[in-house]
């Protein structure tokens, strides 16, 4: 399952989008802060691994364009029953005025 618009849990800010670096949390893993191109291969392989995907991913081609999507529009991915990764865009500088 992923939490999306659909479930009220969409990063709708684009501000979030424009943001370089995300925590990822993985059960029982330490948080992880990566750039956005690592949370990428992070989510892309994730998907690899993961058969079949959710739903919402089905019109996805490639891993790589669903965790484009994933990126876009959830923060949370369930891998199995009860077992979910989550991943937040985080600000490591304050904004300039």
């Amino acid at each position: 399952m992923i939490k999306s618009v659909s479930s009220g849990f969409a990063m709708s800010d684009p501000l979030i989008r424009s943001l370089d670096h995300y925590v990822v949390l993985t059960p029982g893993e330490p948080e992880q802060l990566l750039t956005a191109a690592d949370t990428l291969t992070w989510l892309t392989q994730r998907l690899r691994d993961l058969n079949p995907w959710p739903s919402d991913l089905s019109g996805c081609d490639s891993p790589e364009q669903a965790a484009l999507r994933l990126l876009d529009t959830a923060c949370e991915l369930e891998l199995s029953p009860g077992l979910s990764i989550q991943w937040y865009a985080v600000r490591l500088d304050p904004p300039e005025a």
